[in-house]
């Protein structure tokens, strides 16, 4: 079994983690069957970024890498403390540790931030939210981080990385494809009706 760990910040976007938790699920009980995931937060109760309140099966502090494949991250809203918990130490620490190990690092929109903050994407290809007269992806770049501008998403060996929360659906799709096959992925894509 293949286990996808879903880091969530506080004010994360419920809508870019559903994706992940909605493929996922599709692929554990009607495809390969072989993946699981696991929703990880910063705290015991988060309030996403339009006050949905979710509950993490595991906190960070008892977050084990080695129990995983590959890592998502779903971007938020500053207004809403997103970046407050997903600069936090123990949070970049866990992406320099699923990186360190060379798994898979799916993320949408602003959650490249993070992945960029925490040092993984110096030198390497990568994108982030791209409207807002550029602002994210010029903090992307001060983090040193050579941003593809017009990209939807880039991925840069085991770092996947979009430009907008439109993406969401096929950031999820690539990371199923890449622990599982593209055969697989399609027949997903297909009993979800992406695909005919």
């Amino acid at each position: 079994m293949k286990r996808v760990c879903l880091l969530l910040a506080n004010g994360f976007e419920a809508v870019e983690a559903s994706v992940f938790t909605d493929v996922i699920g599709w692929n554990l009980y009607e495809g390969d069957r072989s993946t699981e995931l696991v929703t990880v937060g910063t705290r015991d109760t988060l309030k996403c970024t339009w006050n949905l309140v979710v509950t993490p099966e595991m906190h960070i502090r008892d977050l084990n890498v080695d129990d995983f494949d590959a890592l998502a991250i779903a971007g938020g809203f500053e207004e809403a403390g997103f970046y407050e918990d997903c600069y936090s130490n123990a949070f970049l620490d866990v992406i320099r540790d699923f990186n360190r190990q060379g798994k898979i690092i799916a993320s949408i929109c602003v959650a490249a931030l993070p992945i960029a903050k925490s040092g993984v994407l110096t030198g390497r290809n990568a994108t982030t939210y791209h409207l807002d007269e550029g602002k994210f992806q010029n903090e992307l770049a001060l983090y040193g981080a050579n941003v593809v501008p017009d990209k939807a998403i880039v991925i840069d060996k085991n770092i996947i990385t979009s430009y907008n929360p439109s993406t969401a659906f096929d950031v999820a799709f690539t990371l199923l494809e890449m622990l599982t096959s593209r055969d697989n992925t399609d027949q997903v894509k297909r009993l979800m009706g992406f695909l005919k």
